[in-house]
């Protein structure tokens, strides 16, 4: 199916120079060992793993237990794959003995739903696809679906509806569907990250859909991350030096319905709303799960509830690029 909506939104990690993704051309030429990188999707994202390893033969086993990783969670968390355990979730409205990875990616966006005043919500789904229909139609209202109809797809809305445990998940309202498309890809970039780290990789960049740096490079200096609104951008618009750190970062114009640019893909379960309160969210975190969650529901507030969000969590840092080009930095 020719240009599928994948709704992820922007991930804006690209080079800082030309030469090796992700990778300077000067970083390259000081690595102690040679840089084994592959290239892949991981929930329909690009994905990208740079491994600097000795043993090259060792570096091919571990991309293929990583790719081997990245098809298992898909399995469980794609909205695109018929038979996948959310797509299961979403027809039925419940499921029993769910796998352990769902559980615990659920659990934490329940806490990322309560930091953030349920900002961030994964329940989201029912709103995003009346955009998508909406919008699909030819000669569409410019002006975005109806009130009504946003009336009725926010009473599917509300992670409080969700009943969550070990041995189930359910949906107490009828016509509820989750999307993980917030925070899987974080997830499956921290799950790679522990595979490669009990292996005894001390120095890689792995890309998932979201980035997480293991140590620095292997002559000391940070790994460089280029952040930009969107992923065709010709040139970042800011370059971070990240060491045992995640980056995300999100765009309502990652991807946009109809021609007007005036909807993007980033919508607030609270009004069913699109807002566009910045140009660009990247979140600095110690796991690319978190750093994925808040930058999706960072997108969604203003600079003060950013802020409060923060004070919880000090070990956030946010970059924001203001609708004019202006840019900020909290934390």
């Amino acid at each position: 199916m020719g240009n599928r909506i994948t709704r992820r939104r922007a991930i804006c990690i690209m080079a800082a120079a030309a030469g090796l993704p992700l990778l300077g051309p000067s970083i390259r030429a000081k690595a102690a060992a040679p840089a084994v990188t592959w290239k892949g999707q991981a929930l329909g994202a690009p994905a990208t793993l740079v491994l600097h390893l000795d043993d090259e033969a060792q570096a091919a086993r571990l991309i293929d237990r990583v790719v081997a990783e990245i098809s298992r969670l898909e399995n469980v968390f794609s909205l695109y794959r018929s038979d996948s355990v959310l797509s299961e979730l979403n027809r039925a409205g419940a499921i029993a003995t769910p796998p352990s990875d769902l559980v615990r990616l659920l659990e934490a966006c329940r806490e990322y739903w309560e930091a953030t005043n349920g900002a961030f919500d994964p329940t989201v789904q029912p709103l995003w696809a009346l955009y998508a229909r909406h919008f699909s139609v030819e000669g569409a209202d410019p002006a975005g679906p109806s009130v009504d109809a946003k009336g009725q797809a926010l009473a599917r809305v509300g992670f409080d509806k969700v009943r969550l445990g070990r041995d189930r998940v359910v949906f107490t309202r009828p016509g509820m569907a989750l999307t993980l498309n917030g925070i899987a890809q974080g997830y499956i970039t921290d799950r790679v990250v522990g595979l490669l780290r009990d292996a005894g990789v001390a120095n890689s960049l792995v890309s998932m859909g979201e980035i997480r740096a293991i140590g620095a490079q292997s002559d000391g200096s940070p790994w460089r991350v280029g952040l930009a609104s969107t992923e065709d951008a010709p040139a970042p618009d800011s370059i971070l030096g990240i060491v045992n750190k995640a980056v995300a970062t999100s765009s309502q114009d990652g991807f946009v319905f109809g021609g007007s640019g005036r909807f993007g893909h980033i919508v607030d379960p609270h009004s069913g709303e699109v807002p566009r309160l910045f140009k660009r969210v990247s979140v600095i975190a110690p796991t690319a799960t978190e750093a994925d969650a808040f930058s999706t529901a960072f997108s969604l507030m203003d600079a003060s509830d950013i802020q409060r969000v923060r004070e919880g969590h000090p070990d956030l840092a946010v970059d924001l690029v203001s609708t004019s080009g202006e840019r900020g930095r909290l934390g």
